[in-house]
């Protein structure tokens, strides 16, 4: 069976109100012992499988969790076990799970690439949780007299260590789980707990959590762009391939989102949920009138969480990287702590604030709604693609036009002036640097449908040079705001003064280089 369920952090500030809405008269109270399993270099995890036998209540139960969407959805296979049996094993120490039970059911796919009896021989129990979980159930009748219903479980309790008990992780997180009835429901319920608890989202299962108990981590690595999970052909209607692209770009946004809200201050996933979120902002733009469901408000809040999150990273990163680079060069030490701590709004902040979060359970929505009962569901976005690239294209061309020699010479001087804006110039390369950016994310998104086979080479070499071209003029943006956060800093530390002369005298020589790029960009004939 599919599994569809959205899990939820809940922060200590709201703990108290929504444990009163957990605990009512009709909750059950579950004690949840359970074991998990995998080879001792986690091949299931690897493969997005997680693999258990849990005792709930005073039975137990085998279930294997794999595949789906990555998102909300996965598969889910649950076997009643002989309580009698399963003691006996535990009493001499050898619970191990059963795979010949999944020969002949759903899962037996996502376990192909296995070879079951020598996986069987190869699993070990890596770690146990101990959880009480608190669950209520949450119904709604519909005009066909028919229940939705949604089982919410609330989980308290900690990941052990499967042969250190002293290694422990807390877990303490909401679930809502469709039971039956219309998912618009699970959704609607969900955002109203969402808006009233300020709950935030989080993809990490407790499988991945258990895995990052035993390897030492608390947060799982950044996840980049992947665009071989971009699940669409040919015959995808309009719909369909917004849909898919949305889901692409939530496949980078969520998990880097989930750390971060979490406690991470990895730079790595506050870079990753940026670009992930400058792709979406991309295809909305874009391809907007490829559905009648996109909603116009989404956009503004993306714009808004992108730009705070820029703030934050921009400047760590300047304490984090560019200090060490220009020290190694020979500059004295500017010391950016003080700068970091002012800011109000951190990216844990900017991603737990409720219209973002509640932004996120829309998009998700969004991508497992049915497209097939849009109006435009007989529309191939094959034939719209050629024309939204042709005017995103257009509009590169002619912000290059209108961009001067692409230099800063204006801010170039021996004496820095610490007040200056980004000059025209500036701003004119910054918006040559957007489109540039759009039209790559959205030309990466419709390769697949447009580029034919005999000319493949030649849109993987458009795509490359575009790419450098983008990346060129990204590295030139940075440089200016690099300059800026210097020049300004000098006014109270002359130790500043350094950076913002080496950064002036960078963009000074990357015009060339970057004239270089465009050139071989603007040469090439596109793919459509």
């Amino acid at each position: 069976m599919q599994e569809i369920e959205l899990k939820f952090l809940v922060p200590e500030s709201r703990l108290k109100g929504l444990m009163r809405q957990t605990h009512v008269k009709s909750s059950q109270v579950t004690q949840l012992a359970a074991h998990y399993y995998d080879t001792h270099d986690q091949q299931l995890a690897q493969a997005g499988i997680g693999l258990r036998i849990r005792k709930e209540g005073d039975t137990w139960v085998q279930t294997i969790k794999a595949g789906g969407d990555g998102i909300a959805a996965r598969l889910e296979h649950n076997a009643v076990l002989d309580n009698d049996q399963v003691q006996a094993m535990l009493d001499n120490n050898e619970l191990i799970p059963d795979l010949t039970i999944y020969e002949d059911t759903p899962i037996a796919a996502a376990l192909a690439d296995f070879k079951l009896k020598k996986l069987a021989k190869n699993l070990t129990r890596l770690y146990v949780t101990d959880v009480e979980r608190t669950t209520r159930l949450l119904t709604e009748s519909n005009e066909d007299e028919t229940d939705n219903c949604i089982e919410m479980a609330y989980d308290q309790g900690e990941i052990i260590h499967g042969t250190d008990d002293s290694l422990r992780k807390a877990i303490q997180e909401i679930e809502f789980e469709l039971v039956s009835g219309d998912l618009d429901f699970l959704f609607t319920t969900a955002k109203t707990w969402c808006k009233r608890y300020k709950l935030c989202l989080s993809t990490v299962t407790k499988a991945e959590n258990g895995g990052l108990l035993i390897n030492g981590q608390s947060y799982s690595p950044a996840v980049n762009a992947n665009l071989d999970q971009l699940q669409i052909d040919k015959d995808s209607s309009a719909p369909a391939f917004i849909r898919a692209v949305v889901h692409n770009c939530l496949l980078q946004i969520l998990p880097n989102s989930s750390a971060i809200v979490a406690g991470s201050i990895d730079d790595e996933h506050v870079l990753q949920v940026s670009i992930g979120l400058e792709r979406l902002q991309a295809a909305l733009t874009a391809f907007d009138s490829f559905s009648d469901e996109i909603n116009p408000d989404w956009l503004p809040i993306l714009k808004q969480t992108s730009s705070l999150l820029d703030n934050y990273y921009q400047l760590t990163h300047i304490n984090t990287y560019i200090e060490s680079e220009l020290q190694a060069l020979g500059a004295p030490a500017v010391d950016w702590t003080t700068d970091i701590e002012n800011i109000k709004i951190t990216p844990i902040n900017t991603l737990q604030a409720n219209d973002f979060q509640l932004t996120l359970l829309e998009l998700i929505a969004f991508t497992m709604s049915d497209p097939s009962i849009e109006p435009q569901t007989d529309k191939l976005a094959l034939d719209k693609l050629a024309k939204i690239l042709s005017k995103q294209y257009n509009k590169c061309l002619k912000a290059d036009k209108e961009t001067d020699e692409v230099s800063s010479t204006e801010i170039v001087s021996d004496d820095v002036n610490v007040d200056t804006d980004i000059s025209e110039d500036n701003q004119d390369e910054a918006l040559l640097c957007d489109h540039i950016k759009a039209l790559r994310y959205i030309s990466e998104f419709s390769a697949p449908l447009l580029s034919k086979k005999k000319a493949k080479k030649k849109t993987k070499r458009w795509l490359k040079r575009l790419i450098k071209a983008h990346i060129a003029l990204e590295q030139r943006n940075d440089d200016n705001q690099y300059q800026q956060f210097y020049a300004l800093k000098s006014a109270k530390d002359t130790n500043a003064l350094y950076g913002a002369g080496w950064f002036a005298a960078m963009l000074t020589d990357d015009p060339s280089y970057i004239e270089t790029r465009l050139a071989k960009f603007k040469d090439s004939s596109t793919f459509w």
